[in-house]
């Protein structure tokens, strides 16, 4: 018989059922936004020592990157993101020994998949990166910094498919303060590393491999301590058919994203690689300062819809579909508001914000240009986001996928075909702001369609 739990204390995870919204969205949100931020701030000033510690090839160098790290993410998020949805919805019934199941299994197969991705592109290395669109010039910084990443994918895997189940299962605060960790131990290595050390882009991975082992330690002591609401436990299931089938489909939808936007990335780099002729290595590097700023806002909504996940999951586990209704409309306000703030800021301040990151002119002046396309349809991005996210997050899997596969593969890559050449690198940034306008109005519309159908014929209120 299943160990099942009726009521919850002070910082019980039960009290997602019963507490505001607004209280609740502010107790999960704040602290996965600010480790959102923090990890964004440190993913920017690190692409900032790079800039201006290594030069402007090392920055184009990073950004051939960028799909590479997509594929790590994606493969780590098909757990960690299935893992989280589903041990909320198993604590939203009151079953805690299914939740522990979930833990388990959340383990073994971030481990698993370490192992697996990270051997196999160790191998393939250099293939991978010139396929991805490295150049003579730039493949020595993005083969530095990727094979330091990969070797610690088993600590990195662990980490980040734990510290979702942290906050999952009640505990945001502990879980920001992983993500807290990682980036402050970063920050504080990376310039040691880079100049005083002297080992370059090389000390920048290093740094963050550093800042993710400090927080693989702390959540895996959460998860081994019995004090924990939810932990490790070996009486309880490892490898579970049923448990990983229901991972990986609910994980799914973020595992596509992620695929898709390392296929985007290859898209855009190649066709601002075309399109720049002998500026093309700087085109790239602009991407990279483009794509960077685009993340912190991103990752920003993130931290509001991971903050939504085990509110949206318990309660819609638990059948009381008004609140869950109220989560996704305040979700929708707040992730608006944050891409609203991002397109004021690249459209006043364009300069400033390139410079940052280096005292290229060139690289400043291709990137000035590209805030004000890549950004024209910036507000809206927000609401897709969170739509996207709330089907993930009460277990309807291929609504999100469809979401994120129409955005990236059926809107952007028809643009990137048709726009950059007649277009040139304008055609690039304006191909990324037209797929973003049109994946907004498709997520509006199924959100409208599908509540109504989701709707259940009996509503508990709470």
């Amino acid at each position: 018989m299943a160990e099942v739990i009726t009521s919850g204390g002070k910082g019980s995870p039960m009290n997602l059922g019963v507490r505001s919204i607004s209280s609740l969205l502010v107790e999960y949100s704040i602290p996965a936004i600010v480790a959102s931020v923090a990890t964004s701030l440190y993913n920017i000033i690190d692409s900032i020592f790079i800039g201006r510690g290594v030069g402007a090839m090392a920055i184009a160098g990073l950004a051939i990157t960028f799909p590479l790290m997509n594929l790590v993410v994606a493969f780590v998020m098909l757990i960690a993101a299935g893992g989280a949805t589903i041990s909320s919805i198993y604590l939203g019934q009151k079953n805690i020994s299914k939740a522990t199941d979930v833990i388990n299994n959340v383990f073994l197969l971030s481990l698993i998949h370490s192992v697996i991705f990270g051997g196999l592109t160790l191998i393939f290395l250099d293939e991978i990166l010139y396929f991805f669109g490295a150049t003579p010039e730039t493949i020595p910084y993005a083969r530095e910094f990727m094979e330091v990443i990969l070797y610690a994918t088993p600590v990195s895997y662990v980490f980040i498919g734990l510290n979702n189940l942290m906050r999952a299962t009640g505990y945001p605060r502990k879980a920001m303060i992983s993500a807290l960790l990682s980036v402050v131990v970063n920050l504080i290595l990376a310039p040691i590393f880079i100049f005083s050390l002297g080992w370059g882009i090389k000390g920048a991975a290093f740094a963050t491999v550093c800042g993710q082992t400090a927080a693989f330690i702390w959540v895996l002591s959460h998860f081994l301590s019995k004090k924990s609401f939810v932990h490790l436990n070996v009486r309880n299931r490892w490898l579970t058919g049923s448990i990983i089938r229901r991972i990986y489909a609910i994980g799914m939808s973020p595992f596509l994203m992620n695929v898709c936007a390392c296929v985007v990335v290859i898209f855009i780099n190649k066709a601002l690689l075309e399109s720049g002729g002998a500026d093309g290595n700087f085109a790239v590097g602009a991407y990279g300062i483009l794509n960077r700023t685009s993340m912190f806002f991103v990752m920003v909504v993130f931290g509001v819809t991971q903050g939504m996940q085990p509110i949206l999951g318990f309660n819609y586990g638990a059948g009381q579909w008004t609140r869950v209704t109220k989560t996704l409309k305040i979700g929708i306000i707040c992730g608006v508001a944050i891409t609203t703030i991002g397109f004021t800021l690249t459209q006043l301040i364009p300069d400033t914000i390139s410079g940052l990151f280096t005292s290229d002119n060139k690289l400043i002046e291709m990137s000035k240009n590209g805030f004000h396309l890549f950004f024209l349809a910036y507000p809206v991005v927000g609401c897709q986001i969170v739509i996207q996210n709330f089907f993930q997050s009460i277990g309807k899997p291929k609504l999100s996928i469809f979401l994120s596969l129409t955005r990236q593969l059926l809107f952007l890559l028809p643009f990137l075909i048709v726009l950059p050449p007649l277009y040139g690198i304008d055609g690039v940034w304006i191909s990324l702001s037209a797929s973003d306008f049109i994946a907004f109005v498709v997520a509006v519309i199924t959100a409208v369609v599908m509540m109504k159908k989701l709707r259940p014929k009996t509503i508990v209120n709470n």
